[in-house]
């Protein structure tokens, strides 16, 4: 699944203790980052075994980071 830390926990809380519909998570996909909900991001990645928590940049909740991943 995800590894564990800040992405771990966001994950977490997004699926049990709020709305996971709330929450966009921003991709890389051949070189260009990709937007999808949470709960649509995890169906295309198959629980993180397709496309990694690597690939993650960054997730949003309404426009507000909670998540981002400085890209080289």
């Amino acid at each position: 699944m995800v590894r564990k830390g800040k992405l771990a926990d966001i994950v977490s809380k997004a699926l049990y203790d709020d709305d996971p519909n709330f929450y966009v998570v921003g991709y890389l996909d051949f070189g260009k980052v990709k937007e999808s909900l949470l709960p649509e991001f995890l169906k295309i990645s198959e629980n993180f075994e397709t496309i990694p928590a690597t690939r993650i940049v960054y997730i949003k909740r309404e426009n507000k980071i909670l998540f981002n991943k400085i890209m080289k």
